[in-house]
């Protein structure tokens, strides 16, 4: 196929509008079988917003050496996990992948080469979530790679590069946790208070993001302590920086979900448009 050809057949996705974008904080695999404040918070997205075309998933459990994209026609259930019930691992959300708009993908970023991977499946950053979202499964998934070895910066620059495929119908998720320590995790804490540093830092990106002040979010290791606790290894973080490189200057931004889990997971999840 060249590039003409794809550019006829992406020309025909089309949306009533340009598609939002959405940062969620998936936390605890087992939300996908759990019927919680989150979970239903998630069903009554799905009601509420328009269906996409496809939907374009960040996700933080899927970590390479450069970016990649899944042109994988039928994505399969991953169970990137273990020891949890067994009943997570019957579960399946299989939709259809989209190879031509993850070409599209390709052709659309020129600041790198994103290369093609015929073969990833969906990891649970993006069915754990898409289940409750879109528990039918017709809506096409397919998965864009966060490179480990680039800054906050660079992730915050290549999501600025995604945003034309709002216009083609995708709906662009972030899928990660703001605040994400899983050695402090308060098993006895599964919906409580959290830790005070990880509610400071959980204020700190709600504030700047409010403030629509992204570069101290980018510089978020500035902050410290308070940093080194909420994020000590920043995967799923750097899905919210493509996130908020994707916000244009005046869409609202609004949360769909402020919570925590196990004391040190936030659960905050926002809309940008």
């Amino acid at each position: 196929m060249n590039l003409n050809e794809l550019k006829t057949i992406t020309d025909g996705f089309q949306s009533t509008q340009k598609m939002p974008v959405l940062f969620i904080g998936h936390g605890n695999p087992m939300n996908a079988i759990y019927d919680n404040s989150f979970t239903q918070t998630l069903s009554k997205l799905g009601k509420s917003l328009e269906k996409p075309n496809a939907i374009l998933v960040i996700s933080a459990h899927w970590q390479t050496n450069g970016t990649y994209v899944s042109t994988n026609p039928w994505p399969q259930t991953i169970y990137d996990f273990g020891g949890f019930d067994k009943k997570l691992y019957e579960v399946k959300y299989e939709p259809k992948g989209h190879p031509e708009l993850a070409k599209e993908l390709i052709n659309t970023v020129t600041s790198i080469a994103v290369k093609e991977d015929i073969a990833m499946g969906l990891d649970h950053g993006a069915w754990t979530v898409l289940r409750h979202i879109y528990p039918v499964a017709d809506v096409p998934v397919f998965e864009m790679s966060i490179d480990y070895r680039k800054s906050p910066a660079f992730h915050y620059n290549l999501g600025q590069e995604l945003g034309k495929l709002r216009d083609k119908g995708v709906l662009i998720i972030g899928s990660g946790n703001i605040v994400h320590n899983l050695r402090l995790l308060d098993w006895n804490n599964a919906y409580g208070k959290p830790f005070d540093w990880a509610l400071e830092f959980d204020l700190f990106v709600k504030t700047n993001i409010d403030n629509r002040n992204f570069q101290p979010l980018i510089e978020y290791q500035q902050l410290g302590k308070v940093a080194q606790l909420a994020v000590p290894t920043n995967d799923h973080y750097l899905p919210m920086m493509y996130t908020l490189g994707l916000a244009n200057k005046h869409e609202p931004i609004k949360y769909i979900y402020e919570g925590y889990e196990f004391g040190s997971l936030s659960m905050r999840c926002f809309q940008i448009g």
